[in-house]
């Protein structure tokens, strides 16, 4: 009967060990399934929460990451806009980045609900609210100082989007 229980106890490890993905890989493997694997990493090794994280955990924090940039974004084109009010193509990436972070609040409730179409939704609208955001300028795609901040909204919410997609 000894002899059973350890047998038991033994086949119970590996099975966790075998099983249960460790954090390196349950992020490495979902980072790797991602438009840019070494954002999604640098982004979900920096959050603590990602040790404990499952797939659903792992979309949170990434979404978290987009709605920071995308809140950072628009309070850049803010201040740009107050030292030139005029500007449409300001204007213009002020609404798009409007209308991303107001959508956030559906994108957490859809992730809780299970409804991932409308975070998928969501993340997509942020790549194209980047974009958008971008070709809004004229002439060299660098020389306004909107760009870096496009990028990386566009980066993160890609790899966001990947994440929401691998959900069951």
């Amino acid at each position: 009967m000894k002899s059973l229980m350890c047998l038991a106890g033994v086949l119970i490890l590996f099975v966790q060990t075998a099983v249960l993905p460790t954090e390196a890989n349950i992020v490495g493997k979902t980072c790797s399934r991602t438009p840019n694997p070494s954002v999604c990493l640098s982004s979900l090794k920096s959050d603590p929460r990602s040790a404990q994280a499952d797939i659903y955990g792992l979309a949170v924090i990434m979404i978290d990451v987009v709605k920071a940039k995308s809140t950072a974004t628009l309070n850049k084109i803010n201040q740009l806009l107050k030292k030139s009010p005029g500007d449409k193509s300001l204007k213009d990436c002020a609404e798009s980045y409007k209308a991303i972070v107001e959508y956030f609040p559906t994108v957490y409730q859809a992730i809780k609900l299970g409804r991932a179409m409308f975070a998928l939704e969501g993340m997509n609208n942020a790549v194209i609210g980047a974009n958008t955001c971008e070709q809004n300028f004229p002439g060299s795609r660098s020389d306004h100082p909107l760009t870096k901040f496009n990028k990386d909204v566009a980066d993160v919410a890609s790899v966001a989007a990947a994440i929401i997609d691998e959900f069951p």
